[in-house]
């Protein structure tokens, strides 16, 4: 019994929840809106675009030969030892000073990354700046400073620049819709939970039931609230409508 008495105050619990987040239903849109406005407002004024360029590398071996098994693997091998002779200090620094550019090498690097394509020899190399034609001019150099960088040091045939960069029309972040989305369901979500909470944390009594649920007490006895009884409206209404009948009789 005490077990299926306290699933009822659940239930109850649950249904005055929904029905309080029902009756506020116009204050957790407007807060939904609210959000959405707030977060691409601030997308948009506050966040700085950012802007990518890939170039793509084709890893070559001393003897290059599409049909040989041996040579895909050793290149694919290969492509390991190139991304870190890519993003070396000696590479990046030499970027830095052909383009003039206000950053140390490290900087550069947290801009940087590469990605090797599944099962070839290609070496994706993507620039992220705020400026989307910088992005293309420091993915285009660094490619051509790391291929020559490469060829010398191991002693290979430089890796073969495939695509250079193009300059970027799209911003790659923030994302401004999913920005949106997120500040909308932060706005609704704060809302709900706040009405949530006064709801729990109300505990004046409304009805009959809550004299049982706050103070465990049985209702013996039911008042209705007339107030129009307590005004005396209707005994004065009554009166004048005698007050007519008396003078249409006359």
């Amino acid at each position: 019994m005490g077990k299926q008495h306290d699933d009822d105050e659940i239930e109850i619990d649950l249904w005055e929840l929904f029905f309080a987040l029902k009756k506020r239903i116009l204050i957790l849109l407007a807060a939904l809106v609210a959000g959405a406005l707030l977060a691409g407002a601030y997308t948009k004024l506050m966040i700085t675009p950012i802007y990518s360029a890939t170039s793509t590398m084709l890893v070559l071996t001393k003897e290059t030969t599409l049909a040989s098994l041996a040579d895909l693997q050793i290149g694919s091998q290969l492509t390991q030892d190139y991304s870190m002779l890519i993003t070396s200090r000696t590479v990046l620094q030499e970027v830095i000073d052909n383009l003039g550019l206000d950053m140390d090498y490290r900087t550069l690097e947290s801009n940087i990354s590469i990605n090797n394509l599944e099962d070839t020899r290609i070496l994706e190399i993507t620039v992220t700046n705020p400026d989307p034609e910088m992005a293309k001019n420091i993915v285009d150099e660094l490619s051509t400073v790391s291929s020559e960088f490469i060829g010398d040091q191991m002693e290979v045939v430089p890796p073969k620049i495939v695509e250079e960069g193009e300059i970027p029309e799209h911003q790659t972040s923030p994302s401004l819709s999913r920005n949106v989305m997120m500040g909308a369901l932060l706005g609704f979500v704060l809302a709900a939970g706040v009405v949530v909470l006064l709801t729990i944390m109300d505990d004046t009594i409304k009805s009959e039931d809550d004299i049982g649920r706050y103070l465990g007490l049985p209702t013996l006895a039911v008042v209705p609230d007339r107030k129009d009884y307590i005004t005396g409206k209707p005994a004065e209404t009554k009166k004048k409508k005698k007050k007519k009948k008396r003078r249409k009789s006359r």
